[in-house]
C-alpha cells in the first residue's frame, strides 16, 4: 500500500510537506507542490481516510439531510443531490445522505459522533421544530428553504414569491382575467413546508397589483384522481378562458394536462397553464409547458459555495444570511399567445 511516506520520498520532501500540500492549511511553493503532486499522480495515492481525519480533525464528509417524505417526488430531488455531491467532490468531501424524517434526532447524530464536518438541511418547515437544534450544533449548517425564522442560520432557496408574480404576469399578458391556482398536495400542505406560503403569497400579491380574480384549489388527493377533481374545481371557477398555474407540477403535470384534455381544452389554444417545475420536466411533457424555474443546481452550487466558505473560514466573508435565487419563466405550448 502506497503512503504519504512514500509520495514524500519521491517528491523529496518531508512527510509534513505532503500533508500540507493535501490539506491546504500551510503555504507551499509552487514548485513544491508541483513535485508532490506529480508524486501523487505516479504512485496514485489515495489518503487513508481515519488517519487524515485524526491528523487534520476533519471527518471531509458534508451531512444531507433530505426528504422523502409523502408529496415529494425522488426525481425533482435527483438535481440537489447531483449538484451537491459534485461540490463536495470538488473539495474532497463525501456526503451522506440522512432523511428527513429522523428529525432533530438524525442531526445530533450527525454532529455528536462527528460523522460530518457540515450539514445541508433540505424539506425546511415555516415552522421548523429541528431548527433551534440545528442552530446549536458545532458545524456550519446551511438551510436549502427559508423558514420563519432561521435562527440566524444561512438559507439559500429560489425567490419563491417571485415566481409566484411571474407565473401571474404571465396570465396577464395572455389576456386573462382571473388565474386559478391549483395548489399544492394535501402531505405538502400538512408539512407546512416553507416554500407553500411564499409562492401562494406572490401570486396573490401579483394578481392584486394587476387587477385580475385570483383562486385557490387545494387537491383532495394526490395523483390522477386529485388532479381530475382540482381540474374540474378550477374549471367552474375560472369560466371561460381559464388561466391555471400548476405549482405542485414535479408530480401532477402529465395528470392536469390529461384532465383538461378530458374537458375538451386544448393548453394553450383554450387555456393557459403555467407549472412551478424544472426545465427538464417542462421540456419533456406533451405538450411542452410553459414554466417558473426551479433552479435545484444553481440553489444547490450556492449553497454548497456558502457552506464551505462557513466551514474553512475563508477570508471572503460568507453571504448574506438569506440568499434568494431569482427564477425565470420560459414560453413554451401551454399559455395562449400574447395578444
Amino acid at each position: 500500500m502506497v503512503t504519504s511516506r512514500d509520495v514524500a520520498r519521491l517528491a523529496g520532501v518531508s512527510q509534513s510537506t505532503v500533508s500540507y500540500v493535501m490539506s491546504g492549511r500551510r503555504s507551499i511553493s509552487e514548485e513544491t507542490r508541483r513535485r508532490v503532486e506529480a508524486a501523487i499522480e505516479q504512485l496514485t495515492y489515495q489518503p487513508n481516510a481515519g488517519a487524515r481525519a485524526l491528523a487534520s480533525q476533519r471527518t471531509q464528509v458534508i451531512g444531507l439531510v433530505i426528504p422523502f417524505a409523502p408529496g415529494v417526488e425522488p426525481s425533482g430531488l435527483l438535481p440537489f443531490i447531483e449538484t451537491i455531491a459534485s461540490c463536495a467532490r470538488a473539495e474532497d468531501h463525501d456526503v451522506i445522505l440522512v432523511t428527513a424524517d429522523e428529525g432533530s434526532a438524525g442531526l445530533t447524530r450527525l454532529a455528536g459522533r462527528r460523522l460530518c464536518d457540515a450539514i445541508v438541511m433540505m424539506d425546511i418547515g415555516a415552522e421548523d421544530a429541528r431548527i433551534p437544534v440545528a442552530a446549536s450544533l458545532d458545524v456550519p449548517v446551511i438551510l436549502i428553504g427559508v423558514p420563519d425564522d432561521s435562527a440566524g442560520l444561512h438559507c439559500v432557496d429560489v425567490d419563491f414569491d417571485s415566481a409566484g408574480r411571474l407565473a401571474v404576469e404571465e396570465m396577464v399578458a395572455a389576456g386573462h382575467e382571473k388565474v386559478v391556482v391549483i395548489g399544492y398536495a394535501p402531505a405538502v400542505i400538512e408539512r407546512n413546508v416553507n416554500y407553500v406560503k411564499r409562492f401562494l403569497g406572490g401570486t396573490a400579491s401579483a394578481a392584486v397589483l394587476h387587477g385580475i380574480g385570483h383562486e385557490v384549489v387545494a387537491p383532495d388527493a394526490t395523483g390522477r384522481e386529485g388532479a381530475r377533481g382540482a381540474v374540474r374545481k378550477a374549471l367552474e371557477i375560472a369560466g371561460s378562458r381559464p388561466g391555471l398555474i400548476l405549482p405542485n407540477s414535479e408530480v401532477q403535470t402529465p395528470h392536469v394536462l390529461q384532465a383538461l384534455l378530458d374537458h375538451g381544452l386544448v393548453p394553450g389554444r383554450d387555456v393557459s397553464l403555467v407549472g412551478l417545475c424544472t426545465d427538464a420536466v417542462a421540456e419533456t411533457s406533451t405538450p411542452q409547458v410553459t414554466n417558473v424555474s426551479l433552479e435545484p443546481r444553481d440553489v444547490s452550487r450556492r449553497a454548497m459555495s456558502t457552506l464551505f466558505r462557513l466551514l474553512d473560514r475563508r477570508d471572503d466573508p460568507a453571504a448574506e444570511l438569506v440568499e434568494l435565487v431569482t427564477p425565470r419563466l420560459t414560453r413554451r405550448e401551454t399559455t395562449l399567445a400574447v395578444p
